[in-house]
């Protein structure tokens, strides 16, 4: 568990660095374009989230989830699965491989316990 955490902070970190190092041999357009796409971050991905997909055969669907999720267990499998399936070599957003309404329910189920957690 704790080699995935620290993989996908390190991705995490490499895809928000914003001062990408200079890569040898890549022209200075093609080097201009792999930091565009690596590191811009959309609008709707604000400080403390990142970007998920979650692809099963046809059905894919994106997420912008908490860094908080980080801690669940259900989804650190899922973060296991992914590295097993994609390798931890993926670029942009990372894709776990599960139907979209199984990290829908994973997120709800989050959010109920943090909400019930609070007010006990």
């Amino acid at each position: 568990m704790a080699r995935i955490r620290l993989l996908f902070a390190e991705k995490l970190q490499r895809g928000f660095s914003f001062l990408a190092p200079s890569r040898v041999g890549l022209d200075v357009d093609e080097e201009i374009l792999e930091v565009a796409t690596t590191t811009m971050i959309p609008d709707d991905v604000k400080e403390g989230y990142f970007t998920v997909f979650a692809a099963k055969g046809e059905e894919t669907e994106r997420f912008v989830i908490e860094l908080g999720l980080l801690a669940n267990p259900e989804f650190l499998r899922l973060l296991e699965e992914a590295g097993e399936e994609f390798g931890f070599k993926q670029k942009g957003a990372l894709t776990v491989p599960c139907r979209p309404r199984e990290l829908h329910r994973i997120i709800l189920q989050d959010r109920c316990e943090i909400f019930t957690s609070a007010g006990a």
